[in-house]
């Protein structure tokens, strides 16, 4: 007889006896087996109907929680801030803090905090939920890393939306490669300065720890050297000309860098899929 099968077998004779507690565990159980199916089938609407009658009928349910969570988190548009679409996010915002308030440091579900959060353009909530991913204590060296470059990627996000929209402002057309332009006024500079010292610096000191953590991440290189770019956009002193070299050398290094992890990275995983094929064989 299959699980689900003996899971309605037993519920329906714990009920018969009376055991409350027994026969809504054992339903909440077949609840939940119903709603990966339908989740599985993208089925969301029925998913979501079965993980909330499993967490209903077993409120220590914390799977369905979780899945529950999911369902709702799976059906987010990312960057629209449409009623319906924020409603949607809350949902799953509401389903995940669920999960946290018997789990505080369960790192699936500040992981997926942070990603809806962030798409729904709430980058400081974001980024705080990242941060507790990275003191949650059974978030490993990866977790960390990752958490530590997604920070680094939206305050680049952030700065290279402000740099560029001064610039455009300016009547700059070609913005998309940043470079330090020197002909830009003193006040669009300063302009720049003002909006992303604090968003640069907070950016490359997160991509820097995900490097510290692993010595190849080559997408965290990649973003390393796009703000020293953003940096040279920046550079507003006398000495404005020298900066702006050195931070475009700077960003040079960075990319060499990133091309040798890359390839080193593109290596490993060469070798592990032919000892892979050799071991299925």
């Amino acid at each position: 007889m299959k699980l689900n099968a003996r899971l309605r077998v037993l519920a329906a004779l714990l009920c018969a006896l009376g055991t409350t507690t027994g026969c809504n565990f054992l339903k909440s159980r077949d609840q939940l087996t119903k709603g990966v199916a339908a989740f599985k089938s993208a089925q969301y609407e029925q998913a979501t109907n079965y993980f909330q009658n499993a967490v209903n009928l077993d409120p220590k349910n914390e799977t369905a929680k979780m899945y529950l969570a999911t369902t709702y988190a799976s059906q987010v548009v990312p960057n629209l801030t449409t009623p319906e679409n924020l409603a949607m996010a809350q949902k799953a915002i509401d389903g995940f803090n669920a999960v946290l308030a018997t789990s505080p440091d369960d790192v699936t579900a500040l992981k997926q905090l942070a990603w809806i959060t962030r798409q729904i353009q709430k980058y400081d909530e974001s980024k705080a939920y990242e941060l507790k991913v990275i003191s949650a204590p059974k978030a490993t060296d990866a977790d960390k890393a990752e958490a530590y470059y997604i920070v680094g990627t939206v305050n680049w996000q952030l700065a290279y939306k402000n740099a560029r929209d001064i610039l455009a402002a300016e009547g700059f057309e070609n913005v998309n490669g940043l470079t330090g332009d020197p002909k830009k006024s003193k006040n669009a500079c300063a302009k720049i300065q003002q909006q992303n010292t604090g968003l640069v610096k907070e950016g490359m000191d997160a991509l820097n720890k995900a490097i510290e953590i692993n010595p190849n991440y080559d997408d965290a290189m990649q973003y390393l050297q796009l703000d020293y770019r953003l940096l040279a956009e920046q550079e507003c002193g006398n000495d404005a000309d020298a900066m702006r070299k050195k931070d475009l050398a700077a960003a040079d290094e960075w990319t060499q860098k990133a091309m040798g992890a890359r390839k080193i990275n593109e290596a490993a995983k060469e070798k592990k899929a032919s000892q892979g094929a050799v071991t299925m064989q």
